[in-house]
């Protein structure tokens, strides 16, 4: 149409772009994803009978299975776990052999171990899917130094082919060797894959599932002892910020932790690396209703203090800290929950004199937590 060549904002390049390839995705996609597991391979399955450690999820679903076989005078329809190999054995996917360049002239000095891999088997062709109470790798060389130091409990360190040697790779090395964890070289490409893309360094730190503690055995042990002190966690999830408090806990005589098991921090290779081994000695619980747990605590004799920057009680006028006690530590963003805050005794301020609003959650409890001490060392 006449002059719509000098209209303005008018199209001056081709409406199709430039003809590209798949980049072999199609093709890829066509080989397939590999086998399928059998189901007594299967970590999440009923009829699971590797040797692995049995999840716990599984372990539900076989017990149902039981009571439901009993129940109808049948053959229950599961596994036997233990009694099928589901472990990497040596050299497989050149993974597990023994150390050697870097690793083997450090560890040789140390006289460190090279046993082979462990760990479940995944079909060729698929991605490995940790189960939720799957070993963890920490990665970085300074955080596996820590960790190490902090005597956190590890099952493995693995240390990438052509590594530069520094002190802390000697070091690393080294502790790993006299406190007997197994030391293995794999190449950098499979370090990658176990750590999803995070810069790790050239080494990883595995690190096992935690074992966390039943939360009526927690509260039935706290109550043996004199003045009883349980820390609970509403919604913290910086696994930082829960090693942080775990370590305070242990550190000011708290007999245990517990925290909801879901929208949550979980202890983590960072949570355990943060709390400084303090999660080996202090015994975590996991709950599925915080509040109901909190309940449970006031049934048993203990008065629960929620940390609030609102609280209508200052920390020290906190006489209620000589007695059986439950803190209640609120998440980092929007502090305690409405029904947990409810539930509370009492909420507790700490005093500022600057006007700064409120202290991070870890560094709250750490002062309230230092406090109850105080007074109860003086009572």
């Amino acid at each position: 149409m006449a002059g719509n060549s000098q209209r303005r904002g008018r199209r001056v390049t081709s409406k199709k772009g430039a003809t590209v390839g798949s980049g072999g995705k199609n093709r890829a996609g066509l080989s397939g994803k590999g086998k399928t597991l059998p189901a007594d391979e299967r970590p999440w399955h009923k009829a699971y009978s590797g040797t692995e450690k049995l999840p716990q999820r599984t372990a539900w679903k076989q017990d149902k299975e039981r009571r439901a076989a009993a129940e109808e005078g049948r053959a229950p329809k599961i596994g036997a776990p233990g009694t099928k190999d589901t472990t990497w054995g040596a050299g497989q996917r050149g993974v597990g052999k023994p150390a050697r360049g870097a690793a083997a002239k450090a560890g040789g000095r140390a006289g460190g171990r090279t046993p082979t891999r462990g760990g479940p088997r995944v079909a060729p062709g698929r991605k490995s899917m940790p189960a939720k109470d799957a070993p963890e790798l920490l990665v970085g060389r300074n955080p596996v130094v820590e960790a190490l130091r902090a005597q956190v409990p590890a099952t493995a360190l693995y240390v990438a082919h052509g590594i530069d040697i520094d002190d802390r790779v000697n070091e690393l090395v080294r502790t790993a060797a006299d406190r007997g964890i197994a030391i293995l070289e794999v190449g950098r490409p499979e370090l990658d894959r176990m750590t999803g893309g995070v810069l790790h360094q050239g080494v990883g730190l595995q690190v096992p599932p935690f074992a966390y503690e039943i939360f009526e055995d927690l509260l039935a042990a706290s109550v043996e002892h004199t003045a009883p002190l349980l820390v609970a966690l509403d919604g913290v999830t910086d696994p930082r910020n829960l090693g942080a408090v775990i370590r305070s806990a242990a550190a000011f005589g708290a007999q245990g932790v517990f925290m909801p098991e879901r929208r949550a921090a979980g202890i983590t290779a960072t949570a355990w690396r943060t709390s400084a081994g303090a999660a080996a000695r202090v015994p975590v619980s996991q709950v599925t209703n915080l509040t109901r747990a909190v309940k449970a605590c006031q049934q048993a004799g203990f008065m629960v203090v929620g940390l609030d920057a609102d609280g209508e009680t200052e920390l020290y006028d906190l006489e209620a800290a000589v007695g059986p006690l439950v803190v209640v530590v609120g998440s980092e963003g929007r502090g305690l929950s409405r029904l947990v805050g409810e539930t509370c005794d009492l909420r507790v301020s700490i005093p500022m004199v600057s006007e700064i609003e409120s202290l991070n959650a870890s560094v709250a409890a750490a002062v309230s937590l230092a406090e109850i001490a105080r007074r109860r060392r003086e009572s």
